[in-house]
């Protein structure tokens, strides 16, 4: 999944995530939500719901890597 805006672009890696949902809490827009589908490691992904402004928080504070920001 990757969201795009002017020179930035962000992509949540979906192998990574072992839904912490620290992205989801942090997100000032409510922009994210947790997948219904697991990942082959057997947790739900995160990904997006709404309007993503690109602010890179999510990419911050997950500590697994799982979003990229380029």
């Amino acid at each position: 999944m990757i969201k795009t805006k002017s020179d930035k672009k962000l992509r949540i890696r979906e192998e990574y995530c072992k839904e912490c949902g620290l992205c989801l809490h942090f997100c000032p827009e409510n922009a994210l939500k947790f997948k219904r589908e697991f990942n082959s490691k057997w947790f739900h992904p995160a990904a997006w719901k709404g309007e993503c402004r690109l602010c890179g928080i999510c990419f911050i504070v997950c500590p697994d890597c799982a979003i990229e920001i380029k």
